[in-house]
Order: structure tokens, then C-alpha cells, then sequence
């Protein structure tokens, strides 16, 4: 009963979130219309959707984002995949951490953008340092959160456990992991942000095709509306991904209360 209380409580506040980001994307809208009327350098939202429509077209804007996305999945996978079981590591053993987490600290304060030249010398201008930027990006913010998740497991649920003769494998498998579950979906999702927040720079590196490199493509000849269809493409693949990751997140932290 409590199970479909919540359900049916929970329902209506969601159709409210979801009413109110239709309200919010409306407004931003207008507001991006009104102001573009009042200044000609900026294109109105028509003006952009009939590019995108050219692009579509053509099969230029299908080919950008096929592009893109298959970079960032790529290094996202990478960097995550990397990142959970570092973090693991330095939270639950002492000497992984001290000899782990000075790099980790040291790379987190380098942007992985200051990375591009050296990773253009030491891996050429194919697709390895486009992914190795987007996949530092990721690993970053993915690997200090998964870290943060471990050493914050409440020491009482441990301790128990121990008391109770559960070996360190069980301790870690139904305690560590899923009190860690929560910090490392939220790292994920903060590190899928700096993948696409690093891509546009990455799509620098002796690009062909990709959102990134046709807007800087568009830069060259003032092609307002092109640059503006790539913001766009990017934010509005950016917000899908994150609320896939949300609804992961949703299910995988069931058992947590929210508000």
C-alpha cells in the first residue's frame, strides 16, 4: 500500500516538473525571439530552425551528430569505465590511495582543453587524442566522486556487517557498492557534462565532420544560424543523456527517500 501511495503521490508531482520545463523552454524561447528582434546579428528561432531544416536536408546536421556522439560515448564509456574501479580502489585500500590520488588531484586541477597540444604531438590528429581529451574529462569528475562515495560509507553499516562474520567480498558487494551507487551516477552524470563541455575543443584537433568542428567551421564566415543549430544540437543531446542517466539513477537509489 505504501508502495502505491508513493507511486500515486509521486505521479502528480512529476507531471508538475515536467509542465513547469515546458513552461521554462517557452520563456527562454520568447526571450531569445524578443531579443533577436531588437538586435539583427542575432538570428530569431525560425531563422535557425530553417537552417537546421537545410542541414537535415542535406544530411550535414545527421552526419555532425552521429559524429560527435560517437565520440562522447566513446570517451564517457572509457572514462567512467575507468574511473569506478580506480575509485573503488583508492576509497577501500589505504596504499592505492596514497599512491593513486596525488595524480588524480595533480590532473583535476589541469583543464583537459590545456591537454590538446600535447596529445596532438604524442598521438597525431586521428581520432586517439579527440577521444583521450573527452575520456580525461570524463574520468576526472567520475573517479573523485566514486572515491568521495566509498570513504563516506557510514562506518556503523561496516562495522555490523563485520560482527556479523560477513567476509570483506560480501562487505563490499551488499554495503560499499550500493551506499557508493548514488555518488557514482551523480559523477557520471557531471562527467557526461565535461564530455560535451570538451568536445567542441576537441572536434579542433584536424576535424572532418562533428558538431564541434562545423561550428567553428561557421565561425570563419559569420554563419550565426549554423552556430546556433550546434549549441543547440549539443544542449539538447546533452539534456536526453542526462536524463537517461537520471532515470538509471532513479531505479539503481529506489531504496533512498527523496523529496
Amino acid at each position: 500500500m505504501s508502495v502505491v501511495g508513493g507511486t500515486t503521490r509521486t505521479a502528480p508531482r512529476r507531471r508538475g516538473v515536467w509542465l513547469l520545463n515546458a513552461v521554462s523552454a517557452a520563456a527562454g524561447i520568447a526571450a531569445w525571439w524578443i531579443y533577436a528582434t531588437t538586435d539583427p546579428t542575432v538570428p530569431t528561432p525560425p531563422a535557425v530552425l530553417s537552417k537546421a531544416a537545410d542541414l537535415l536536408g542535406d544530411g550535414t546536421l545527421e552526419a555532425d551528430i552521429v559524429a560527435s556522439l560517437r565520440r562522447v560515448l566513446i570517451g564517457f564509456a572509457l572514462g567512467t569505465g575507468l574511473a569506478i574501479p580506480v575509485g573503488f580502489l583508492m576509497g577501500w585500500y589505504t596504499v592505492a590511495r596514497g599512491l593513486i590520488e596525488p595524480w588524480v588531484q595533480f590532473f583535476r586541477t589541469i583543464p583537459p582543453l590545456a591537454i590538446i597540444p600535447l596529445a596532438i604531438v604524442l598521438m597525431g590528429i586521428g581520432e586517439t587524442p579527440k577521444l583521450f581529451v573527452i575520456f580525461l574529462a570524463a574520468f576526472l569528475a567520475c573517479v573523485i566522486a566514486t572515491f568521495q562515495g566509498v570513504v563516506g560509507v557510514d562506518r556503523t553499516l561496516i562495522n555490523a556487517a563485520r560482527v556479523l562474520g560477513a567476509p570483506t567480498r560480501v562487505i563490499f558487494a551488499r554495503v560499499v557498492v550500493p551506499a557508493s551507487t548514488p555518488f557514482i551516477l551523480v559523477g557520471m552524470r557531471v562527467g557526461l557534462g565535461s564530455s560535451w563541455a570538451t568536445l567542441v575543443a576537441a572536434e579542433l584537433i584536424a576535424a572532418q565532420e562533428g558538431l564541434g568542428y562545423r561550428m567553428q567551421s561557421a565561425q570563419l564566415y559569420y554563419d550565426l544560424p549554423t552556430i546556433f543549430v550546434g549549441l543547440i544540437s549539443i544542449g539538447v543531446l546533452g539534456l536526453l543523456m542526462d536524463r537517461l542517466l537520471l532515470l538509471v539513477e532513479r531505479r539503481a537509489t529506489a531504496w533512498q527517500e527523496r523529496r
